[in-house]
């Protein structure tokens, strides 16, 4: 099973490092106990991000980081499969009626009209248990997903994907980085899905139609656009002074820091994409593509960089775009082989793409086209419905942000 293979992984890096449960608890701002229910594969985190913590403090290798999220992958969507049927008999049980109580005999005296009895404590409960679960469901990340007509190809489709929360993608609301969801912005009709819950039937007339039986179905996306390689190679372009500009941000803090001060990424943008099946049928990852949607001169603005003194490593599935170039595409790196690709709902794929900008300011997104049977489509990925902004920073004022300092300090020409 993915969630034994996930808590064995988990194990194998706690007996390396040598620490307990207890000091890696402490060092993590978690319990012992729940590190050991992970291990034990008797719990599935809903979030990855402290299993990453975890083991990155157990001094996990690029490859088994990489591993580790495929099999968290594959345990979740394990978990949400088991939980249909208890959800099922939840509102059976729910919507089951009361027995009928047998009506007492009259009586010749007048009887005061007494209050409604409670409901059973058993009932009660169940209800709670649905009103649960329909909270959870409510609160699920999910990507906001735009289904415009075909292009041209037959059954061909697009749709855009970027990463938000259901309830202020619902609400019209800003994400975490500070835009709207695509389904705000657009124009179009569409309408939030959980991931791995993405229609894959263009629209008609009105609105969207709901796949047939055995049809294939889109693969989710989950784009991340502040993955950094290690923090001494990422650089943000603030139009501040270093006296205006907060220290620097960790990564997963990221995007509220970049939102917050109007950041551009300076140089090198890593984005990593989390790709995986929808249904029963195999995908085919046919070709990934990049977009120019503007370009221009380098904006002129102060060089910040994330971190000083650090080393970093090269992921698997990476690949790289020269923004610069007069027709940009996406090519493989360090001996990586190109698309195309397979995924399924129990096999996702991890891919890292750094685009590279030295002499332009250039905002760009990634159109992935994929297949399976007579089905095809395409996703488009971007920003949460923004274009991915790149600038370059050669020749720009810089500043450095010590380890264990306390104000920006000027860094050497670059």
């Amino acid at each position: 099973m993915a969630g034994d293979e996930f808590g064995a992984l988990l194990g194998e890096l706690k007996e390396r490092s040598g620490l307990s449960y207890g000091v890696l608890g402490k060092r993590l701002h978690m319990s012992g106990s729940t590190l050991h229910r992970y291990v034990n594969a008797d719990a599935v985190p809903t979030d990855y991000a402290p299993i990453e913590r975890f083991a990155r403090l157990c001094k996990a290798t690029p490859d088994e980081l990489l591993t580790l999220h495929r099999l968290w992958l594959r345990a979740d969507a394990l978990r949400g499969r088991k939980a249909e049927p208890e959800a099922v008999a939840t509102a059976e049980a729910v919507a089951k009626p009361e027995p009928k109580a047998t009506p007492e005999p009259a009586t010749t005296e007048p009887e005061a009209v007494p209050d409604p009895p409670a409901a059973p404590a058993g009932r009660r409960r169940t209800v709670a248990l649905a009103g649960a679960a329909v909270v959870v469901v409510a609160g699920a990340i999910a990507l906001a997903v735009n289904l415009v007509p075909g292009d041209g190809r037959g059954d061909g489709e697009r749709q855009t994907v970027g990463a938000v929360s259901s309830s202020d993608a619902a609400a019209g609301k800003p994400s975490a980085s500070g835009r709207t969801s695509p389904s705000a912005s657009a124009g179009r009709s569409a309408s939030p899905t959980p991931s791995g819950s993405a229609a894959a039937t263009a629209p008609t007339g009105g609105g969207a139609q709901a796949p047939s039986p055995g049809r294939a179905t889109a693969p989710s996306v989950v784009a991340d656009a502040h993955k950094w390689e290690h923090p001494c190679s990422q650089h943000y372009l603030v139009n501040r002074p270093p006296a205006q500009v907060p220290p620097p941000p960790t990564e997963q803090d990221a995007p509220g820091w970049v939102a917050a001060l109007d950041a551009v990424t300076g140089g090198d943008q890593r984005v990593a994409l989390t790709v995986q099946g929808t249904g029963k049928q195999t995908v085919v990852l046919d070709a990934l593509h990049v977009r120019v949607v503007n370009k221009s001169a380098p904006l002129a603005w102060n060089d910040y960089s994330m971190g000083v003194g650090c080393g970093g490593d090269v992921p698997t599935k990476n690949f790289a775009v020269d923004l610069d170039s007069g027709r940009p595409g996406v090519t493989p790196k360090a001996g990586q082989r190109n698309f195309p690709y397979k995924v399924s709902e129990s096999d996702p794929e991890v891919f890292y793409v750094t685009a590279q900008a030295r002499a332009h300011d250039v905002s760009w997104f990634l159109e992935l086209d994929w297949s399976s049977g007579d089905q095809r489509g395409t996703v488009r990925i971007d920003d949460d419905g923004q274009p991915f902004r790149t600038s370059g920073r050669l020749g720009r004022p810089g500043y450095d942000y010590p380890l264990g300092g306390s104000e920006w300090i000027e860094a050497p020409k670059n």
